[in-house]
C-alpha cells in the first residue's frame, strides 16, 4: 500500500491545500494531511483548530486522514508507515528549496520519496500568509478559502462580516 503525506501547517486552509490533497489522495492509496506544530511560528489558528478544519474538509475523501505532529517529518512518516512525501510547487522558488529538504529527507531516510505536484494555476499565487494579510484588514478572502472557514478567519482578527 502506498502510504503518503501531505505536511504543511495550513494556517489557515486555503483552497489551493484542498486542490492539491483531492489530487494526491488519487495518486497513493492512502494520505495522511499532516498538520505540523512549529513551536517557532505564532499561529493564527491553534493545532487542534487546524486539524478540525482539514478533517471537516476531508470527511468525504475515504483514503485521507488529518493528523498533527512536532518534531523531524521523517521520524513522523516511519511512525505512521508513510514513505512518499506530498509536496505543491507554485513557483520556481519554491522548487529551490523543496528540493533541498526532498534531498536531506532521502539521504536520512533513502525510503522516503517525494513527489512534486505543479500548483493548480487558480491558485498558484495563494498562499496561507496572503490569506491571513487580507483577512487582517477586512479584505474579501471569499476566493481563496473553503467558504465554511470564512468566518472562523475574521473572527480571528475581531472583524465583523
Amino acid at each position: 500500500m502506498k502510504r503518503g503525506i501531505y505536511p504543511g501547517s495550513f494556517d489557515p486552509v486555503t483552497n489551493g491545500h484542498v486542490d492539491m490533497i483531492e489530487r494526491a489522495a488519487k495518486i497513493v492509496d492512502h494520505l495522511e494531511v499532516g498538520v505540523l506544530n512549529n513551536r517557532a511560528k505564532n499561529p493564527l489558528f491553534s493545532v487542534d483548530e487546524r486539524v478540525s478544519m482539514l478533517k471537516e474538509i476531508t470527511k468525504d475523501m475515504p483514503n485521507v486522514s488529518v493528523s498533527s505532529f512536532d518534531g523531524l517529518l521523517v521520524d513522523y512518516m516511519e511512525e505512521i508507515g508513510a514513505s512518499i512525501i506530498v509536496r505543491g510547487l507554485r513557483a520556481v522558488t519554491d522548487f529551490e528549496y523543496e528540493l533541498q529538504i526532498a534531498q536531506t529527507n532521502h539521504r536520512v531516510n533513502p525510503n522516503i520519496d517525494t513527489l512534486f505536484l505543479t500548483t493548480n494555476i487558480q491558485y498558484s499565487y495563494l498562499s496561507s500568509t496572503m490569506v491571513k494579510e487580507f483577512a487582517s484588514y477586512g479584505g474579501d478572502i471569499s476566493h481563496f478559502v473553503p467558504l465554511q472557514f470564512i468566518d472562523r478567519i475574521y473572527e480571528k482578527y475581531n472583524i465583523k462580516k
